[in-house]
């Protein structure tokens, strides 16, 4: 992080209640009643709709992200995404409990890609209940130049699911699920913004979405399974009104992955049961 003139990593803390409401509106967004998640907890990834972002709407870009410096780096490049990431849990986030998040960037790389040159940070997220490690988090953020944002062609991925599921996503549950984690990144709601200024196709599915659908997926296809650890990474953008899967294969280490109409893979994840 030495080439970042002027800027060092600042470690922040914040503090939420975990309380039932945002789980109620989850499993409403996933169609179904949360019959399958663990009780009295929040089921794996469900962390995402806490601890959001607070950052002023002065601060807030064209682009719907805050203005970068101070947790994040100044990079130049204007586009941002989330990548993918890891989690290990190690004990239950208990649903009412007060949790403490801690954060710092711990890496920042920069590489050559298709579309130029891609700066990768990495933020680590520690996220205690009474002074106890419950998960351990690290972010993967990307940042790039503004190229053309629509994928070139790929084959079908050639992997056969254990269990699949066809999934659809239209504009308003793109706009439900940036309600509820409070993202603001217009990608995936204002469609005139990112076909004309970002140069997608349409409006684009969500990471964290893709990624926890597939952790409920999981839960779905193996009845009682309890995640120790979780890993996911963005293949390729998935887009809205067009056919998708979810798709499962593997039992203690599960692969995980969505794919789009043509059957090639976006988002990849991998899950560990205990």
């Amino acid at each position: 992080m030495e080439h970042i003139e002027g800027w060092s990593p600042v470690a922040t803390e914040q503090q939420d209640d975990l309380v039932a409401a945002p789980l109620r509106r989850l499993a409403a967004l996933f169609d179904h009643d949360g019959a399958h998640w663990p009780g009295g907890e929040l089921p794996p990834l469900a962390h995402w709709l806490f601890f959001l972002p607070e950052a002023p709407q002065s601060t807030i870009g064209v682009d719907g992200h805050p203005a970068r410096g101070a947790v994040l780096p100044p990079i130049e490049a204007p586009r941002r995404m989330w990548a993918g990431g890891r989690l290990s849990f190690h004990a239950p986030l208990p649903i009412g409990a007060q949790a403490t998040r801690r954060s710092i960037v711990t890496d920042v790389k920069v590489k050559d890609g298709r579309s130029g040159q891609l700066t990768f940070v990495t933020v680590r997220h520690d996220i205690t209940v009474d002074g106890a490690i419950a998960v351990v988090e690290e972010q993967d953020l990307v940042f790039r130049g503004a190229g053309n944002g629509t994928p070139p062609r790929a084959p079908a991925d050639p992997r056969m699911a254990e269990a699949r599921r066809e999934v659809r996503f239209d504009a308003t549950a793109l706009f439900r699920f940036s309600a509820l984690t409070f993202n603001a990144h217009r990608i995936h709601y204002d469609r005139p913004y990112a076909v004309t200024e970002e140069l997608y196709p349409d409006l684009v599915v969500h990471g964290p979405y893709q990624a926890m659908l597939l952790a409920d997926h999981l839960l779905r296809s193996r009845p009682g399974a309890r995640l120790t650890h979780f890993s996911f990474r963005g293949a390729r953008p998935l887009f809205v009104d067009r056919a998708a899967a979810l798709n499962l294969a593997g039992e203690g280490q599960v692969s995980l992955w969505t794919t789009d109409q043509d059957g090639c893979a976006c988002m990849e994840a991998e899950a560990r049961l205990a």
